[in-house]
């Protein structure tokens, strides 16, 4: 997997743009700035841009070709971000270090989806926030008709919003919908898309 990300990471161009996801860039600025972590963080785009708005911001992944990208765009845009190597449960952060976690298109592997979520959790302080776009289980189907959207090829990697409830059930939900959404992100996100978008606050 690690092999497939790096080869999409090496294109002329950024995979899925050099600007932010356009939730990401609607919601973000709406939040008190502190410390974010960005998970599976690719190239940048979206830990980039909240560097921009004034953010002390952590990411990592496991694609070195996605430091590489995300650190030229960082200092094309003349900011900094702490963006690291690693595996999910490989990653190490301590509890309660952050205000905001803002996960885009991370898809984790069923065996571990949960536990992911947990432990992404206990990095978070108690009133920090989560911002999650991701695709949900009914977008397998549309897909099939708009293959260029992307996505994983298996709807157990997808989301629903039940999966949010369960999983985040110490959240205030501030925001839990799923939408039809033309995405237009690079190469890599292009077409309808049934996507479930997510914000939530952890309860004190």
């Amino acid at each position: 997997m690690k092999e497939f990300w790096d080869e999409r990471y090496s294109q002329d161009q950024f995979a899925y743009g050099e600007e932010p996801n356009l939730f990401v860039k609607e919601k973000l600025p709406q939040f008190k700035t502190g410390k974010i972590l960005f998970p599976a963080e690719g190239e940048g785009r979206n830990s980039v841009f909240a560097a921009q708005l004034g953010w002390d911001v952590s990411a990592f992944d496991f694609s070195s070709k996605g430091k590489e990208r995300a650190d030229e765009l960082a200092r094309s845009k003349n900011v900094r971000i702490d963006y690291k190597l690693a595996s999910f449960l490989e990653e190490a952060y301590q509890e309660e270090e952050f205000d905001a976690i803002c996960m885009t298109f991370v898809h984790f592997d069923p065996k571990i989806k949960s536990s992911m979520h947990k432990r992404l959790d206990s990095y978070l302080k108690p009133g920090g926030h989560i911002i999650f776009e991701a695709f949900s289980k009914e977008h397998r189907e549309i897909n099939k008709l708009h293959p260029e959207a992307g996505g994983p090829s298996d709807e157990k990697y997808m989301y629903s919003i039940e999966e949010i409830e369960r999983d985040f059930d110490n959240y205030e939900i501030i925001e839990l919908k799923k939408e039809l959404v033309h995405l237009n992100e690079g190469f890599g996100h292009v077409g309808e898309s049934s996507l479930i978008r997510f914000i939530g606050r952890k309860k004190d």
